[in-house]
């Protein structure tokens, strides 16, 4: 079957990052953690709502594209803390759906608290062959759409928070999926070795009544894979405006801004840069956050209850 030459470059660009696009990671990942970790959930001491929207390599028609809503809130009168993510992920035609709810169990230690977080809940994904272009009359027969598959999704996580600092490990993915093209249908696998290892950490240090800096790093682990990081540094001015610089190994740069509207409304961009070979065929990355929280009252204005 022959398909449009710029169709298959697209496509191959795409799965060749479905990688870095399953793994739940974003720019902003600091500034609402459970999209990274299901210990985090209730953390805030709060309700919170958040929703996220990433644009990746603008410029190349089908490149990835992510739409996030995150929820957590605290039990009261309870150490437990709950939270629900929806995400939704398209790859060149391919569009992966993901429902996973989270609980956290959190114990005093001192001045701080430790969490121990469960997420469960489903993927969904499906292929929209009939989305793509062919040269040849009769090669559209050969475009069904595939079916919908379903299968589990687990995660697990632990974050550690006090005043100034924080730190978390968590494993986003607790199953791997091989698909079974005699039997058209996913074999679901737990390979440890096949797991991604998350660890992240950070301190925030005071440098002047109104300016503070947040250092903060992520670790990306897979026995299979190199190791990535990022490395971060937010400045936070007058406990209302964020501006942030994040560099990857993965040879890409990113710059952050956060502005709080008000106690409970916060506003977020980001935009990340590929200065590898990818950065010549496209303009960069967006992302976009708006997160509110339900604390109506609130005796010292501070962002960084982590």
């Amino acid at each position: 079957m022959k398909i449009i030459i710029k169709i298959l470059f697209l496509l191959s660009v795409s799965f060749s990052a479905l990688f870095g696009q399953l793994l739940p990671v974003t720019n902003q990942y600091v500034l609402n953690q459970l999209s990274i970790n299901p210990a985090f959930a209730g953390n805030r001491g709060a309700l919170n709502i958040a929703a996220f929207y990433r644009r990746q390599w603008v410029g190349i028609p089908g490149a990835p594209e992510t739409a996030t809503l995150a929820l957590d809130a605290p039990l009261l009168g309870s150490k437990l803390g709950l939270g629900l993510i929806i995400s939704n992920d398209k790859i060149g035609v391919t569009k992966e759906t993901r429902f996973m709810s989270n609980y956290a169990y959190r114990i005093s230690m001192g001045d701080g608290n430790l969490a121990f977080g469960l997420g469960a809940g489903i993927l969904t994904t499906n292929t929209a062959w009939s989305e793509l272009t062919v040269i040849d009359q009769g090669d559209e027969n050969y475009l069904v759409n595939s079916q919908v598959f379903v299968v589990p999704d687990f995660s697990f996580g632990v974050f550690y928070s006090k005043r100034n600092y924080f730190a978390g490990f968590s494993i986003p993915r607790l199953s791997n999926y091989t698909f079974n093209y005699d039997k058209n249908r996913y074999a679901v696998n737990f390979d440890p070795g096949q797991f991604y290892y998350l660890f992240n950490t950070g301190y925030l240090i005071s440098l002047a009544p109104e300016l503070k800096l947040l250092p903060s790093t992520l670790l990306t682990f897979s026995p299979e894979e190199r190791m990535l990081y990022d490395i971060n540094a937010h400045f936070i001015m007058y406990d209302r405006i964020w501006v942030g610089a994040s560099y990857r190994n993965n040879r890409s740069v990113a710059g952050l801004l956060q502005f709080a509207i008000n106690n409970q409304l916060k506003l977020a961009y980001s935009y990340d840069f590929d200065f590898g070979s990818l950065g010549q065929y496209s303009n960069g990355s967006h992302e976009i956050m708006v997160r509110y929280e339900f604390r109506y009252k609130i005796a010292v204005v501070n962002p960084l209850i982590f």
